[in-house]
């Protein structure tokens, strides 16, 4: 978002792909990724084994109706919900980053969430496409030849920049691979909600509507629960939203400020079971 900031402040307008892989983590080839551990990080002798013991001699079953499965050894694949599992992916994929630097475009990978993005004078957009094509095809050879698979249906795009600049931008659909990709007004990134004028307006009415839906779930309960108890519902179910990804939400319009400031007193009278005519300032 740095990145997208800082080009719309020159005028720029920005590309941003979201890539979709398919089942990521369990295509994970064991071989290529020891060979990768082994010849481009470093990695050798115990630390080694360490991790292909890691990988190796795990099975799965299923159970359904009571009756289990057979036992089916597990040939690829990185366990999920692990610590070491997404930086191993991350691992696995380090030589997409020179794929997309050698095609111009900025890249950022979380474990197996991927984002291409590519800035352009408004009147230039089309060179911004057939950069980003290149470069997802680029990207998809590569994964095709290590057994993952993008998913370019479920790709998303979507253009950032000023509402000055967008207005000039003419592209509608944007053909990756095969499919025709239509950029959206606003995607949802590692949980962040990104409107393509930078507003994040649509981050904060889900932020907002979410912190709605769990006042009224605790308001049912609170009577039963002591203030602490009450307060660590609030921090685990509400404020964690407010806090998670906040930086962007600097400098944003003083309306939305106060949709959010709204939720946030909302809390706190429920915390302290303050009426709404009580002055707010001390409960907060």
């Amino acid at each position: 978002m740095s990145d997208v900031f800082a080009a719309a402040d020159q005028k720029r307008v920005t590309l941003l792909a979201l890539l979709n892989l398919s089942a990521a983590f369990d295509c994970v080839d064991h071989d290529i990724l020891l060979m990768r551990l082994q010849r481009i990080v470093g990695l050798s002798g115990q630390v080694l084994s360490w991790i292909r013991s890691f990988l190796t001699e795990r099975s799965q079953r299923v159970a359904y109706a009571g009756s289990l499965s057979l036992l089916i050894v597990l040939l690829w694949g990185v366990p999920q919900g692990s610590v070491l599992g997404p930086l191993l992916f991350l691992l696995y994929t380090a030589e997409l980053f020179n794929i997309t630097v050698s095609h111009g475009v900025s890249a950022h990978f979380y474990a197996d969430d991927g984002q291409l993005y590519v800035n352009s004078l408004a009147a230039d957009t089309d060179d911004a496409i057939n950069c980003l094509q290149a470069c997802v095809a680029a990207v998809e050879q590569w994964m095709r030849s290590n057994r993952l698979r993008l998913n370019p249906q479920k790709t998303q795009l979507i253009w950032l920049g000023s509402q000055q600049q967008l207005d000039k931008v003419t592209t509608t659909d944007v053909q990756l691979l095969n499919a025709s990709i239509h950029p959206l007004s606003a995607a949802r990134d590692l949980g962040v909600t990104i409107d393509c004028r930078l507003t994040m307006a649509d981050h904060v009415t889900a932020v907002c509507r979410t912190g709605y839906f769990w006042l009224r779930q605790l308001r049912g309960v609170v009577q039963s629960l002591t203030s602490e108890a009450t307060d660590s519902f609030v921090h685990a179910f509400i404020s964690c939203r407010f806090d998670y990804c906040n930086a962007l939400l600097y400098g944003i319009a003083d309306s939305q400020l106060q949709r959010l400031q709204s939720v946030q007193n909302a809390d706190a009278r429920l915390v302290y079971g303050t009426r709404c005519t009580d002055h707010i300032t001390p409960v907060l």
